[in-house]
Formats: C-alpha cells, structure tokens, sequence
C-alpha cells in the first residue's frame, strides 16, 4: 500500500489578510436570496423594481418565492398528529391513598367469605416436613414440591439424615424443583444447625428460624403460622401484588410490605389472610390482566397500577 503523504502546511505570508466578504442567509428550506441582496450586474434598487412590478392582466407577485414553505403556518401554530388510541399509553388507575380501616373490614369480610377452604398447599405432617418443603418451593410450584417431598422424606425420614446426605443423592432427588444445588445445601446446613443447636427440633420463634440457613421471614412465617398456629404474615409475590392493588400498601420490599399491613390486619388473623391473598392472586387477581369482572372485591378495589383487565 502506498504511503499517504503528509499536506504539506502553508508558507507564512507577509501580506496581511483582509476578512472574508460575508455571504447573504437564505430562509432554510428555501433557494431565495436574502432579502436586500441583488442579483449579479443587478442594483438593488433595479432587483426590488423587477420583484415588485407585475404585467397588466396577470395576478400580482410578491417578493417572496419560497413556494410551499411560504404558505406553511408557524412551528408554534401547526397542528401536531394526535398520537393513535393504539399505541398511547394508558394511565394506571386509582392512586394510592391511606386505606380506610372501614374499607378493610369489608375486604376480610369479603376474602373469608369467598376463600372458606384457604390453607396452604404444601403438603407435610411435621414442622421440619413444612420447614424442608418451603426451602424446596423457592421458584417452584406447590404442586411439584408434593411430588417431590414424599420420597424425600422416605429416604432421609429426620433432620439427622438430612444433615447426613451425600451431597450428590440429596441433589438428585431434588433435581426437578430447580436450583437444586443451592437447595440441597440449604437443607443440609439448615438441618445441621437444628440438630446441633436446638436438639433436631425446629424452633419455635421468628428470631431463631431466620438464623438457619435459607430460611428468611417469609419461611419462617409459613413453618409458625401453618406447623405451630402462630401468627405470622406471609408475604410472597401475589401478597404483594394483591395488597397493592388493593390499596392496602405502597412498598416495594417484602419486609416493609409485612409492616405496613400488620397494624391493618387483626394478628389473629395474619396467616389466614395471606392464605386468602395467595387464592385470590392465584384464580382472580392475576399478574397480566386481572378478572375485575367477576372479583367478589371489585367495589371495594381501586384497582392501583391496573391497565387491563378481563
């Protein structure tokens, strides 16, 4: 390949330079000279005479031929198009307001009448049964989780075994919930700490329960409330998408989701109403396009951050 040669830099001059003439605007848009400017071998007086001066007979001529872009109205006064019904996006309904505790009691009114069977649909017959199963349900469905937990349960029958198994095995007949390493290792650890620490039992107390491992306040919530009859709020992802619809609360987290519904909820009935939440999130108040026509709660919901609906 050639070799590009350097431009060569211009000499110095002695003379000095004089500006540059400046050159007459054009309207954008438009090939017409500014207006003042004359033609070449033309004075300016001679160029406004000819742009002025019309035939007999024919239509007066203005000085300005700027064609379409003349007769075009301002940027300020043009019309814009309307966006299309299609394509405009639709402003959520209702905004959150501090719930009325009126409009509360007619919801759990409404929710127990609707929801008299709610318990949770995890199957087990011991605390540590319901403890394993709620690891094991992370990402998963409750009904896969009863698939699994019966021979589980069978192979490694107390916390004992479980903190005992190999590794590999406890992960293969786990396989099938998903994320089975990083369960099979809670449930080893966990079971551990509950037979070193509180003699293979599991505790009975919030505190001591989100010390094992992979067991946060939402499992902990669920062995208290379901094993030991305790109350305790449960708050997963249709708890907290329904509580927000509802107006009941206006968090992102679910620890600060747990407190603001607490002081609405009666504690008697803090597990039930989860339970009741996670039904009606499940059959009615799905996360895409809720069934607001045939909610028991449609006249008691605002309907907050709802764009669709069936």
């Amino acid at each position: 390949m050639p070799r590009r040669r350097h431009r060569a830099k211009p000499k110095p001059s002695d003379a000095p330079r004089l500006p540059a003439k400046a050159r007459p605007r054009t309207t954008p848009g438009s090939k017409r000279k500014a207006v003042g400017s004359a033609p070449a071998g033309r004075s300016g007086k001679a160029a406004r005479a000819r742009r002025t001066t019309a035939k007999p007979g024919a239509p007066a001529k203005t000085a300005d031929r700027g064609g379409a872009h003349a007769r075009r109205p301002a940027a300020s006064t043009r019309k814009l198009p309307s966006a299309s019904r299609k394509g405009a996006a639709r402003k959520p309904r209702g905004r959150f307001t501090p719930p009325d505790p009126v409009r509360v009691a007619a919801i759990l009114e409404t929710l127990e009448r609707s929801y008299p069977e709610a318990v949770t649909a995890l199957d087990f017959e011991s605390p540590l049964q319901l403890l394993i199963a709620t690891i094991l349900s992370a990402q998963c469905t409750d009904a896969r989780v009863n698939m699994v937990t019966p021979g589980l349960f069978r192979r490694y029958p107390d916390a004992t075994a479980l903190a005992a198994a190999v590794p590999a095995e406890l992960e293969e007949v786990i396989r099938s919930t998903g994320f089975y390493r990083n369960k099979a290792r809670a449930i080893r650890e966990c079971s551990a700490d509950i037979v070193s620490r509180y003699g293979g039992e599991v505790p009975r107390t919030l505190d001591d329960l989100t010390t094992l491992r992979g067991v946060g306040r939402k499992t902990a919530n669920v062995v208290l409330g379901n094993a030991f009859g305790i109350p305790g709020l449960v708050v997963d992802t249709h708890v907290a998408r329904v509580s927000h619809r509802l107006g009941l609360q206006n968090e992102g987290d679910a620890v600060k989701i747990e407190f603001a519904l607490m002081p609405l909820i009666p504690e008697a009935q803090w597990s039930i109403f989860s339970h009741w939440l996670i039904l009606h999130g499940r059959r009615v108040c799905i996360a895409r396009k809720p069934k607001c026509s045939i909610c028991p709660l449609e006249a008691l919901c605002p309907r907050i951050g709802v764009t669709a609906s069936a």
